[in-house]
């Protein structure tokens, strides 16, 4: 597998390229994200956002606190008894969503005005196909693994079970999908260092390209 670009996106001169990047669970897309960072590019890490307004006095917590009684206390919420709540359980999910997304989206903007001057930036979001958030994007980038290394990475995380990760996969789209649909595929399953060369290569050829 190697890094490929499908096109260069349509880009507003006036403010940032805004690159989306997602994976599917255990593609190394914290690692990525890790490395464009290194590289002096702003990421937005949706994920971090969402335990901020979870965590200690999160502004979060009373909505959460209302809907999911007994889920929160001192120390935010309490991610086992909350995903013990949702999980395997559409319509709660979708209350919780409908409190936390809206929540992020406001951060996520704040983020793009604090870094408006830059030429790139990134937001790092999970569920990026999935939750309809391609529309918020300039390009897609999509990090990437063979499956038996996704399952060995993700079954070596505490507390996963094989039967989880059936779960967490039929509620994500499928990786060969995702690479579909990518404008570019960044791939992990080999060293570091490779992964690392991909990830400077696309980042050089977009900025030569936003240079002209």
């Amino acid at each position: 597998m190697t890094a490929h670009v499908k096109r260069l996106p349509p880009h507003h001169r006036h403010r940032p390229m805004v690159l989306g990047l997602t994976g599917s669970i255990g593609m190394g897309k914290s690692a990525v994200a890790k490395m464009l960072r290194a590289e002096g590019v702003p990421v937005f890490d949706a994920d971090a956002e969402v335990y901020r307004l979870q965590g200690p006095g999160g502004a979060l917590l009373p909505r959460i606190e209302a809907a999911f009684p007994g889920t929160t206390g001192a120390n935010g919420v309490d991610r086992a008894k909350l995903g013990a709540a949702v999980f395997g359980n559409p319509a709660a999910l979708r209350t919780l969503e409908h409190i936390v997304h809206p929540a992020v989206g406001r951060s996520r903007a704040a983020f793009v005005r604090a870094h408006r001057a830059r030429r790139i930036i990134v937001f790092d979001i999970p569920l990026l196909f999935e939750k309809g958030g391609t529309q918020n994007v300039d390009g897609i980038i999509v990090v990437s693994a063979a499956l038996w290394q996704q399952r060995q990475r993700v079954l070596a995380r505490p507390g996963m079970t094989a039967a989880r990760l059936r779960h967490i996969r039929h509620l994500q789209m499928a990786d060969h999908h995702k690479r579909a649909h990518a404008d570019w595929v960044i791939p992990t399953g080999g060293t570091k260092l490779a992964t690392r060369q991909a990830v400077r290569k696309l980042l050089g050829n977009l900025r030569s390209s936003l240079a002209r």
